[in-house]
């Protein structure tokens, strides 16, 4: 059971996601480059000090979920169901499920993302800093020493497929493929994971 949080705790909660919503709505209406921090700050009735103890870049105030991003990829493997292998659940996990996504919400930021060149670097450099945490996974999962090589490179192989298939018009067919490619590699030095 998770203890509940302290008030000084909650108050950052509650700065930290203000400085997010607040951001997300200015880049929203006026897109990103026309919007400064000073802007987010404002409009969060926060200083611009404050901001940046919440906060190490403009970038990051779009993705305030990474450790939430991280803790899913991990689940992925280590709660993938009995009898699924991990290119499998990676596969599943890694993929868009198809199309654009259904939320109006969720299409509108991954347009904003995906138009804008500072995001879109910093999306794909945000989910690599994910390569280290998957490896260890997966190796946990095979039973091989934590800094196993192989591990390494399968981790770093399917979470580039994202960017590798970004603009393709086949996002989802492109990245089976890959998927695919890289299964029967695997497959062949560790059978049956």
């Amino acid at each position: 059971m998770t203890e509940p949080l302290g008030r000084r705790e909650r108050k950052k909660a509650q700065t930290r996601q203000a400085l997010a919503d607040a951001a997300l709505r200015l880049f929203l209406e006026r897109g990103y480059d026309q919007v400064g921090v000073k802007d987010v700050a404002d409009a969060a009735d926060v200083s611009v000090t404050t901001l940046f103890k919440h906060f190490p870049s403009k970038e990051a105030l779009v993705f305030d979920q990474e450790d939430d991003i991280e803790a899913a990829l991990v689940a992925a493997v280590r709660d993938r169901p009995a009898g699924q292998t991990i290119l499998d659940a990676l596969r599943q996990h890694v993929l868009p499920a198809g199309g654009r996504p259904r939320d109006p919400e969720m299409a509108t930021f991954v347009e904003l993302v995906e138009n804008t060149p500072a995001l879109r670097d910093y999306a794909h450099r945000m989910w690599m800093r994910h390569e280290a945490a998957l490896a260890r996974v997966i190796a946990e999962e095979i039973g091989a020493p934590e800094d196993d090589l192989t591990c390494a490179a399968l981790a770093r192989f399917a979470l580039e497929i994202r960017n590798l298939t970004r603009g393709h018009p086949d996002p989802r067919r492109a990245g089976d493929a890959l998927f695919t490619l890289l299964d029967r590699g695997w497959s062949a030095l560790h059978p049956n994971t």
